[in-house]
Formats: structure tokens, sequence, C-alpha cells
């Protein structure tokens, strides 16, 4: 792994962590927390993942660290937007409270240095099977969760034989002609409410794909996963955009993930 400064952004945007599951990569949020300064947090959806309460959730303390560090950022300063998503909307009904300097929204505008304004929503409105099939999205999620242990075991065998990391989530997705279309639609949707709510684009996740590109004159933005491509969108100090894929910008296997446990924990510098 290589080693990198301190790096600062005028806002961050993070979703789908799935805190409480297997297949969370903590370890690498926390390096990457622990390399980032910025004025403004968005946590949008699926940050806790309430859906996996149900057959019992594994919650070691990388998870628990990582929770301590977003509010230590928020006592430093950092103003901090929780926007619940499909897989923890029991917190939409605090919408409009204040949890240790994190404030609980349903959506949010956000204002860039640039003077565009984004729509930052976690997305699984727009999502037809979680809306209108909730059982459907419950059987969905485990065959997701049945792939991502078909992948930990395939990546442990391709690390045995001096291969790196892949996955196989992601290759099923490009694959698999249904989910491109779902994804082809959801991110028209998204954008089409961007466009009606009369902003610039739009900045969401709930699909685990990051993508960045014009639709029709919107921007749509979404800022991936940390389950599989441990990816971030950053907003940097003129108002551009930017999707970071922390993993292969550590040179670091989700397999390795473990390297990091025993590291003492390292504070950003003091801004």
């Amino acid at each position: 792994m290589t080693d990198l400064a301190i790096r600062s952004y005028r806002s961050v945007f993070i979703s789908d962590i799935h805190l409480g599951t297997e297949g969370c990569q903590a370890e690498l949020l926390l390096d990457f927390i622990r390399h980032i300064e910025c004025d403004h947090l968005y946590l949008v959806g699926d940050i806790i993942d309430g859906w996996k309460l149900r057959s019992g959730w594994k919650w070691p303390q990388s998870h628990n660290d990582v929770v301590q560090k977003v509010l230590r950022l928020a006592r430093k300063g950092v103003a901090v937007t929780y926007i619940p998503g499909n897989h923890d909307d029991r917190a939409r009904d605090f919408c409009g409270v204040h949890f240790g300097g994190v404030v609980v929204a349903r959506d949010a505008i956000h204002e860039a240095a640039d003077g565009k304004r984004y729509l930052v929503t976690h997305g699984d409105e727009f999502d037809g099977v979680v809306t209108h099939a909730k059982w459907l999205a419950f059987l969905g999620d485990w065959s997701y969760r049945t792939v991502l242990m078909l992948n930990t075991n395939l990546n442990r065998l391709r690390r045995r034989l001096g291969f790196g990391y892949w996955s196989l989530s992601a290759w099923l997705k490009v694959k698999v002609k249904n989910a491109l279309q779902f994804i082809e639609n959801f991110e028209s949707a998204v954008a089409e409410e961007a466009r009606r709510r009369g902003v610039d684009g739009v900045i969401c996740g709930h699909i685990h794909k990051a993508e960045m590109r014009d639709i029709d004159g919107i921007v749509y933005a979404n800022d991936g996963d940390w389950v599989e491509s441990c990816t971030a969108l950053v907003e940097h100090a003129d108002g551009r955009l930017e999707i970071l894929e922390w993993a292969k910008l550590r040179h670091w296997s989700a397999l390795d993930r473990m390297a990091l446990v025993d590291e003492p924990a390292r504070e950003p510098a003091a801004a």
C-alpha cells in the first residue's frame, strides 16, 4: 500500500457503506477518512444496513470506528448531512433532527463552489422494485449477498494463485442485459427529477455503480459504494467533481483489508 498525504476537498459524498454486514469494507473506509479533510460530508444512504438485522448482523470494532470517525468530523466543524436510503430507511423518521452534529435529511440541495446546484438523494425512490415490490427487493438483496460471498471465496483463490482483486458482482452487472437496462432507467429517472427541481445535476448512490456523465444537460453523479468498488465523489475547491476509486488509488485489494486493523489511528492534520 502506498503512503499518501492528507487530501483537502470542499465536499465529500459517500454512500452504501452497509455497516453491519460481512461485505462492508470498513477498514478501507477508515483509511480514506484518515487521509481527507473537507468542509462538507454527505452520507448518501445505506450507511447502516437495517435489513441485515432480520438475520443477524456483524459489527466488528472497525464498524464502530467508522461511526466514531464521522462523529469526530462533525465535532471538528465539518457539516455532516445524513440522507437515509432503503437499507436504513428507519432513520427517515428523524429527518430534521441533529445527532452529535450530524443532520438527518430526506434529501438536500448542495451548491458547489462554481455555483452549480445539485440534488443529493440516495435514489431508492426511483427504483420501482424497492418502492412497489419490496419482497422482490429483499430477494434481490439475498441474491446479491450470495454473489458477494462467492466473490470473496473466488478472490481468496485468486490471491493464492498470485492474481489481483476482481469483482464478480460488478462483472455480472455488465454482462446481464436486464441489469444494464435497470441502471439506464434509474439514471434517467434521477436525472429527470433533478430537471424537475430546477437544479444542474444529481448526486446519488443506491445502485453500487460509480458514474459521472451528462444526461441531456443534467450532471449525473453516482458516488458508488464501500462494498465492491470503494469509491467516493469529491468536490474540489473550484467546484469540480471527481470520482475517487480509493482501493485502486491505494493499490489495496479488498482481501487485504485486515492489514490496517491493528494500525494505530491517525488523525488528519488540523484545518
